[in-house]
């Protein structure tokens, strides 16, 4: 058996490299003349399997029905690290959230005055949301 790539490996190769260099720039350009959000989950979403995204504060929009940025970056902290940080472009994270099937609201925050949604990170990344998302793009 052959480890030299053959002529239809390396087209693949080539196709995604091509591939892989558009996505690249497309990061590039999210960190660059960009409006970003960063939110931080500490420690809850490890226990319970949810994030929460705020939507409203003392009965008027803040959070995501409130931002002016491109790009929502929401840390997954534990302690005092960042485990991962999940990266939506705003339009998408809203219409994600208003084509799910189920969302629970909680009070929190600011003397129990903010209201989030709160979101399971498993029913985010399935299929069902994938399809709802593509859905509400062609409306």
């Amino acid at each position: 058996m052959s480890l030299e790539p053959q002529v239809a490996d390396r087209k693949k190769f080539d196709l995604d490299l091509a591939y892989g260099k558009v996505r690249e720039q497309r990061v590039a350009d999210m960190l660059q003349d960009k409006k970003i959000e960063v939110k931080s989950e500490r420690d809850m979403w490890v226990r319970t399997g949810n994030i929460a995204i705020e939507y409203e504060c003392y009965g008027k929009p803040s959070g995501i029905n409130k931002t002016e940025s491109d790009y929502w970056f929401h840390n997954l902290c534990i302690g005092d690290e960042t485990f991962a940080t999940l990266v939506f472009d705003v339009p998408s994270l809203k219409r994600i959230i208003n084509n799910l099937d189920e969302k629970r609201t909680v009070s929190g925050g600011d003397n129990g005055a903010a209201r989030m949604y709160l979101l399971s990170l498993q029913k985010l990344f399935s299929t069902d949301v994938f399809k709802a998302y593509k859905n509400g793009k062609e409306s």
